[in-house]
């Protein structure tokens, strides 16, 4: 443990929100860095019958002409991903009560080491994970933050980690609201040093008479908030439940997907990949089930002015959710500039679609050209998933992590040339 790495946590939890957690809960404790005599973390092996079938099931996935995909962890449930920027350490959230913390030691670009970050501490859907610049991780549970400074280096020596509470308990979102339906949460550091969080609401379609409550809490939009909890805004309103954002480096404006309404019809309405471009905007639900369509229960009722419709319309049903802006110099320069997303697959459809990355090319003055698949083959041509990815991450040197929650594993994309 680097002394360096003490002096910025010790510098952090100074300034942290006091902890307002149940007795059996860690955090005041490691708040305080003292032991919490929890048991010792849960690792997963990396070799064996399952790592062996994985490998043998990505034979059949598709790529572009110099691509390849190979096994890079075995990590169960694994959802949303954050690389700490100095170590390339991939910190993993899931919807149950697991964070990962996956290692790749000798550079071989496949994970060394598996293990659960911070099991001293009680998490519930820790979905979203994200670092700041300057290495703190942020864990957003259903209804929690939490921030673990210097993680990749506390995360070694076992349960014990350094931790802060920067939104406690009950306070991201009313009780009221919280419902396992919509209830995963994603998270990125702005430019502007601000938190950006997504907050679903918990219906298909909201009654009429909850709008306003949901409105008001941020619940079926965007929030920002600084980094210790304060000065919390609405930044994006009208979002049925985003589980993806980024922001696109060449003007710092916000890009997310967003999932849409359901019970519609198999083609009908389309998935959304939408432009922030300001603080304030109404992006349509529910008074608009997915670009443009109405939904019948509010196809009465005067829509906001100024709606902000999508800039992509992705394929109706197919879940899109984790999203990147590709930056590195790895892949052919199409792909530079542009957005990578994971389309976690179809439920709400008699036949099947998605469990796929998409690829969006952005143009230097935000507008967007066609989306194409860039990698597929996770659900077979009976209708059966044998994956569904759910997010993608760039590593350092240019490659695409992308996750998958139904067979417990991260991905990893290359390119090595056109053969």
């Amino acid at each position: 443990m680097k002394s360096s790495a003490i002096a910025m946590a010790a510098a952090l939890l100074v300034g942290a929100v006091p902890a307002l957690a149940a007795p059996t809960d860690n955090l005041q404790k490691l708040q305080s860095f003292k032991q919490t005599g929890a048991p010792p973390a849960e690792t997963v092996q990396q070799t064996g019958q399952k790592a062996d079938a994985l490998r043998e099931n990505l034979k059949a996935i598709k790529l572009p002409q110099g691509f390849k995909i190979d096994l890079y962890a075995v990590v169960p449930e694994a959802r949303h991903m954050a690389i700490e920027p100095s170590t390339g350490v991939v910190f993993v959230g899931t919807r149950k009560n697991r964070v990962w913390q996956v290692t790749d030691r000798t550079k071989r670009r496949v994970a060394d080491d598996v293990v659960q970050f911070a099991s001293a501490v009680t998490f519930k859907v820790p979905n979203g994970v994200c670092f700041s610049p300057d290495g703190i991780l942020y864990v957003v549970e259903q209804n929690r933050v939490l921030a673990f400074p210097a993680a990749q280096f506390f995360g070694e020596g076992g349960p014990d980690v350094a931790a802060g509470v920067v939104v406690p308990q009950g306070k991201l979102v009313p009780v009221e609201f919280e419902s396992f339906n919509h209830g995963a949460r994603t998270c990125r550091v702005g430019p502007d040093k601000k938190l950006y969080i997504t907050l679903g609401q918990p219906w298909n379609v909201p009654p009429k008479d909850k709008l306003a409550a949901l409105d008001k809490a941020g619940l079926a939009g965007i929030i920002r908030i600084d980094q210790d909890g304060k000065n919390r805004e609405v930044y994006a309103h009208g979002v049925r439940n985003s589980v993806g954002l980024d922001f696109n480096p060449a003007d710092k404006s916000l890009w997310f997907t967003d999932n849409q309404v359901d019970g519609m019809g198999d083609d009908q309405p389309p998935g959304e990949l939408n432009h922030a471009t300001k603080a304030g905007q109404n992006f349509g639900f529910p008074w608009y089930g997915g670009g443009k369509v109405r939904t019948v229960e509010y196809k009465d009722a005067q829509p906001p002015k100024d709606v902000v419709f999508p800039v992509v319309e992705y394929a109706a049903h197919a879940a899109d959710l984790g999203m990147s802006f590709y930056t590195g110099k790895m892949f052919p320069a199409k792909y530079q500039g542009g957005v990578f997303a994971a389309e976690h697959g179809s439920w709400n459809r008699t036949k099947p679609i998605g469990a796929r990355i998409v690829y969006t090319p952005v143009k230097s003055d935000g507008s967007v050209g066609e989306t194409e698949v860039f990698a597929e083959g996770w659900l077979t041509p009976n209708g059966e998933y044998m994956g569904r990815p759910v997010d993608v991450q760039q590593l350092q040197d240019g490659s695409l992590l992308v996750s998958d929650d139904f067979a417990g594993a991260i991905y990893r994309i290359s390119y090595s040339g056109a053969k």
